[in-house]
């Protein structure tokens, strides 16, 4: 196992400097967990962590797991096989269509077998028995969730915060399945209000439900906070807005970001911070959460 990759947790963190955010009177500071690796980056990689370690310890041979046609997860998880050599399994949301999209391209490419599911089976999950059947067909692969959702991923997140050199007031996450968020607040003396941004139009029970179910203290409820007012129409759906906002940001901060995640995180930090959201003097710090190969190839 490559150790420096799976076991070096530390990612830059930079400061934001933009006008918008000067004008609040606040600081704003991007920690960049886009760079912990080309193509297990951000979240993904910090999910897949103890996952990959897991596995390693188990005598399997691989990974099956679930995601959609721009699903970030299903990339890092066929860069990982294709690292350390194991087999991957994918199955995704809807009928193959007539062109790929470049993350399935990219999936394929390095090795991951494709299954394709109709999106009403594919929304029973594991209650589905085409999948409960895919997966139990391959005994020797283990099964990680859509999203990388389980404890060993809520375990691998709870390390973003731990290298850290000042406290930031406010810790501001883009929301997919929660697990990300999950796992910070899990981090060990937490003191920032952490603010999570869904990406994923009326998802807030299943994120809540997801957040909280892994609490090691209940109080912890009371030290996250999530705004849904900036998913932009919902998972992948995007508008000129947005991309125009993308565009503007990458000019002034020089940090690229993607119109899934992040973009729509800092597009709603910046405007939280000109509607005086956030107190002034804050210390806020966003969580890059990687998934640049899914970043539109017009930006």
């Amino acid at each position: 196992m490559d150790s420096l990759l799976f076991f070096s947790s530390n990612s830059p963190v930079q400061e934001v400097i933009i006008p918008e955010v000067s004008d609040a009177g606040i600081q704003l500071y991007i920690k960049r967990d886009d760079l912990l690796h080309p193509g297990i980056s951000g979240n993904k990689w910090r999910k897949l962590k103890y996952n990959i370690i897991d596995l390693k310890s188990s005598g399997k041979d691989g990974i099956i797991t679930l995601g959609g046609a721009f699903s970030n997860h299903l990339h890092a998880v066929a860069v990982a096989g294709d690292h350390f050599g194991f087999h991957t399994i994918g199955i995704v949301r809807g009928e193959k269509p007539a062109t790929l999209s470049t993350t399935l391209q990219s999936c394929e490419e390095l090795g991951m077998k494709l299954y394709y599911i109709t999106r009403s089976e594919y929304k029973k999950k594991l209650k589905s028995k085409e999948i409960s059947d895919l997966i139990n067909f391959h005994p020797n692969l283990v099964y990680i969730p859509e999203g990388g959702e389980n404890e060993f991923a809520k375990r691998g997140c709870e390390e973003i915060l731990t290298d850290l050199d000042f406290k930031p007031d406010y810790v501001c996450v883009a929301c997919g399945t929660g697990t990300t968020l999950a796992g910070m607040l899990n981090t060990e003396n937490l003191k920032s209000k952490i603010i999570g941004f869904p990406v994923l139009k009326g998802a807030d029970k299943s994120l809540i439900e997801n957040i909280e179910s892994g609490l090691k203290v209940e109080q912890l409820k009371s030290a996250y906070q999530l705004i849904s007012d900036y998913h932009f129409g919902g998972y992948a759906k995007f508008t000129d807005e947005l991309l125009n906002f993308i565009i503007n940001f990458e000019k002034s901060s020089q940090i690229p970001v993607e119109q899934v995640y992040t973009g729509k995180m800092m597009y709603g930090i910046i405007d939280l911070a000109k509607k005086g959201f956030f107190k002034k003097g804050s210390k806020i710090l966003a969580i890059h959460t990687g998934g640049m190969q899914g970043r539109l190839p017009a930006l």
